[in-house]
Parts: C-alpha cells; sequence; structure tokens
C-alpha cells in the first residue's frame, strides 16, 4: 500500500481525502484481528498512528461433496478437522467452540422424501433440540442445561428444494466443587452459552442436516457470516 501514497501527503489530507469523517470506534470479529494488526503496523510505519481502519470482507470458500450429495459455503480462514465424527467438520482457528459441520442419515436404513417427512418446522425444531441435548448428556455431579428454541422456518432455495432452519440456544452451568458436602461450598456458575444453527434438507432418500455451533457473543458479532453459510447449504441428487 505504501507505493500507492505520495510521499509528501500529510496524515491530515489523507485523512481528509480517503476518511471524511473519521470514526472514533468499532468492533473487529475475532477473525480481522490478525488482518488488524498487519494494517496498524503499516500506518504505524507511515506516520499515521492513529488512522481507523475499515473491516475486511470474511470471505468464504465453497465445500463440495459430489460422493454425498450437498455443498455448502465456510468462511475462508476456517480449516477442516478430521476424526470429529461428523461426514465434515469445519473450526474456526481461533475461537475453537466456532464451527460447522454436515451430518446424515444412513443410505441404507433411511427412505425420506421430503424434509416434511419431519412434520412442519416446529415439530422438525423440537427433535433437533433433543438430538443436541442428548449428545451432550452428562454424568458429573452438578452439572444442567438450560435450553431454549429460539425460532424455526422454512424456505425454498434457488435449487426449487425445501429446507427447514432451526436455531437454538442451551446454557450450560456447573458447580465449582462436586464433592462439597455443604450447599453454600457448591457455587453454580455458567460453562458455556452457545447459539445452535441447524439447516435441515433432503435428497436421495437421506436427511442431510447442516450444523453451526458459535457462542451467544461471537454470534452477535458474525451473524450475518454464519446466516450466510445457513443459506449457502444445498443438498444434490447423486448421480449413479
Amino acid at each position: 500500500m505504501a507505493q500507492f501514497i505520495n510521499a509528501h501527503l500529510t496524515k491530515s489530507h489523507f485523512l481528509q481525502l480517503y476518511f471524511p469523517q473519521q470514526p472514533t470506534a468499532f468492533a473487529v470479529p475475532r477473525r480481522n484481528a490478525m488482518a488488524l494488526i498487519l494494517s496498524s503496523y503499516l500506518f504505524s510505519e507511515l506516520g499515521f498512528d492513529n488512522l481507523a481502519l475499515a473491516q475486511q470482507s470474511v470471505g468464504f470458500r465453497e465445500y463440495i461433496d459430489q460422493f454425498d450429495g450437498y455443498s455448502f459455503k465456510y468462511p475462508k480462514s476456517w480449516i477442516q478437522v478430521r476424526g470429529a465424527g461428523a461426514d465434515i467438520f469445519f473450526r474456526d482457528p481461533f475461537v475453537l467452540d466456532e464451527n460447522v459441520s454436515v451430518e446424515l442419515s444412513s443410505p441404507s436404513s433411511s427412505r425420506y422424501k421430503s424434509v416434511e417427512d419431519l412434520g412442519p418446522p416446529q415439530e422438525a425444531g423440537k427433535k433437533v433440540l433433543k438430538q443436541y441435548l442428548t449428545e451432550f448428556m452428562s454424568t458429573r455431579i452438578g452439572v444442567r442445561r438450560e435450553s431454549n428454541i429460539l425460532s424455526t422456518s422454512s424456505r425454498v432455495a434457488d435449487d426449487g428444494k425445501l429446507y427447514y432452519q432451526v436455531e437454538v440456544n442451551i446454557k450450560s452451568y456447573a458447580n465449582n466443587n462436586e464433592l462439597a458436602v455443604m450447599p453454600r461450598e457448591r457455587v453454580v456458575r455458567l460453562e458455556w452459552d452457545r447459539r445452535y444453527l441447524s439447516v435441515l434438507g433432503v435428497e436421495n432418500n437421506q436427511l442431510y442436516e447442516l450444523r453451526l455451533q458459535t457462542p451467544e457473543n461471537v454470534f452477535v458479532e458474525e451473524e450475518n457470516d454464519l446466516r450466510e453459510v445457513m443459506d449457502s447449504f444445498r443438498v444434490n441428487k447423486i448421480a449413479i
């Protein structure tokens, strides 16, 4: 960038030219932190120490599974994790609780014709939440989970297929001293507070589910990006 800036351009002229109204504060998503640090260093070398920088677009890659018949976009900074139990699994390398995965029913034991086989979106939402809570069951003493279905909806995508979308919140609480005898010694604390977003679709007689997991405080920052991932999910006919 430095080679395009006139060496005689003063800091005030630069700000007036490119930033007529200099912002006083802004929030930076975690994945942009490294880019911000690098950009800040570059401008400090040029003498523009207090220059506020605009956020960069997160950018996406597309994952296409032609063998199993689905595709979706995911943030390009996320990395694939093998052996996670899902058909495919990507995770934010900086926010380890943030990830996306795809689950699909067995082709030999499922005969789905439409996502409507699950019932209306509200009924599908109950099944999705029940599955999450089953997976998160804990044998630890004093662990308690609070859950809530935030929304359920259906949409017809540009491929002409019907998809269900389900959003739930789950909070996990635990005692700080599981073996304490006196109740006052067992202080309940919040372990985690997460948003789970699922997209359900049917093709090839199988049920497909895209799952997004993110901490609630991160969801507030990255909602638009996460919804773009949800909206990108497609199930495709497998060529035999």
